[in-house]
């Protein structure tokens, strides 16, 4: 089987899902899987309506009925019959949304935020299949729910592997087109988990691992992986080849044209993984399989942007150890605190971290105690693979460098805007 996986983009509005049936007709459909995202920006729309709830707002039924009338216009857009049964099972979705809405005890923020923002995924996913039956390819609408076991850990869910294999080996029909689900799974109590966000990608690695597929492509609005994102660089360039292994570094230090789960069943298998363009679905696109490590050989370049630089020193001047780094690690974890770059001398200690939950001021209340605590926000971390001269100027130039680390492949500078 091949996996195939769309994004948001590829299915924002009438004419992106359209166009999801016409790559089906350029490339065929038969022993295919589709993992498909939530339509455009339904996630963040979400986030809003999650907001709202727990702030208690007058504005939660508006942001709820933002959500219908954005899919509403999709559905009047593609059927031209509203008593159509899309109209209806779409209908069903939103009643169990707001059903949740109003009888939902627990306090626990990633509990609720799984539960609703699953919305996103289910509702496009029925869409997606209501049309394709219209326009004449049976499908099989998946919940991936029951394919995908998770543990409880909301917001970012780890899979138990024997039971999603099980599930997926005996219930995914071949010869017909399978829609599915990407960035969900459910617990033992099956309760909706999700895999952390952009986690769409990693289900259909889950899948193809799962499946001993032939290849996964994930379909983008690019016309493959490039060496820079073509917003913050001129003259990007395509990747036509790149390794397993370089493409795990790529993803390590945030690309986001592959999400760093996905690489490593598809590696353990060797099934490629290929990068398209929805757009121009012919063309060859980026190769990630076993091989050569890039092709061209090119400086690659990673932008992750709203960071935060946190310089830690010891108040009476003593060496900063093994002993108090440990104890700082245990605190990144426990705060979900994630760490992008290290660097360290006798008595400071500095880490650039992503602080996806707004933990950092807790964090801060208890770093204090023990030390001096500086930080910088909203800085801008660089990463070049394979970098050279020009590439470093490229990254420095009309900017402060607050610091910068060097190593065989790599470099990395932590900046803010002059």
């Amino acid at each position: 089987m091949r996996v195939f996986k769309f994004g948001g983009a590829s299915v924002k509005d009438a004419a992106g899902i359209k166009n999801v049936y016409d790559v089906l007709q350029k490339v065929g459909y038969e022993d295919v899987l589709l993992v498909v995202s939530a339509m455009g920006k339904t996630t963040n729309a979400l986030e809003i309506v999650i907001k709202n709830y727990f702030d208690k707002s007058a504005e939660l039924n508006s942001s709820v009925q933002e959500v219908k009338k954005y899919h509403n216009q999709i559905l009047m857009d593609l059927f031209e019959d509203d008593k159509n049964e899309v109209f209806a099972a779409v209908n069903t979705q939103f009643a169990d949304l707001e059903y949740f809405l109003t009888h939902n005890k627990s306090p626990n923020y990633n509990f609720v935020y799984d539960q609703i923002v699953s919305y996103g995924e289910l509702i496009s996913t029925t869409i997606l299949s209501h049309f394709m039956n219209f326009m004449g390819i049976k499908t099989q609408w998946m919940d991936v729910r029951n394919f995908i076991k998770t543990d409880a850990n909301y917001r970012d869910a780890e899979v138990d592997w024997e039971l999603t294999q099980k599930n997926i080996a005996k219930n995914v029909k071949r010869k017909i087109l399978n829609i599915t689900q990407g960035f969900l799974g459910s617990d033992e109590n099956n309760f909706t988990t999700t895999l952390g966000r952009e986690g769409s990608d990693y289900t259909a690695a889950i899948f193809a691992y799962c499946l001993n597929a032939e290849s996964v492509t994930i379909w983008k609005d690019v016309p493959g992986v490039m060496n820079a994102d073509p917003r913050y660089f001129e003259n990007a360039s395509l990747l036509n080849q790149i390794s397993y292994r370089e493409a795990i570094e790529l993803a390590f230090y945030g690309a986001t044209v592959i999400h760093p789960k996905t690489l490593q069943p598809l590696q353990k298998k060797e099934i490629p993984l290929y990068v398209k363009s929805f757009i121009n679905p012919l063309l060859k696109g980026t190769s990630v399989s076993k091989g050569v490590d890039l092709e061209p050989y090119l400086p690659c370049f990673i932008v992750k942007r709203n960071q935060l630089l946190i310089s830690l020193s010891s108040i009476d001047f003593s060496f900063i150890m093994e002993e108090n780094i440990s104890e700082i690690f245990a605190l990144f974890h426990q705060f979900k605190i994630k760490v992008n770059l290290i660097q360290n001398s006798a008595i400071s200690f500095s880490v650039c971290v992503e602080d996806k939950f707004d933990n950092f001021k807790a964090l801060n209340a208890i770093l204090s105690k023990k030390f001096k605590v500086e930080f910088d926000e909203n800085v801008t971390l660089y990463t070049i693979r394979h970098f050279n001269d020009k590439a470093a100027q490229t990254v420095e130039e009309n900017k402060v460098v607050l610091l910068k680390q060097v190593s065989r492949e790599t470099m990395q500078v932590i900046t803010k805007e002059v």
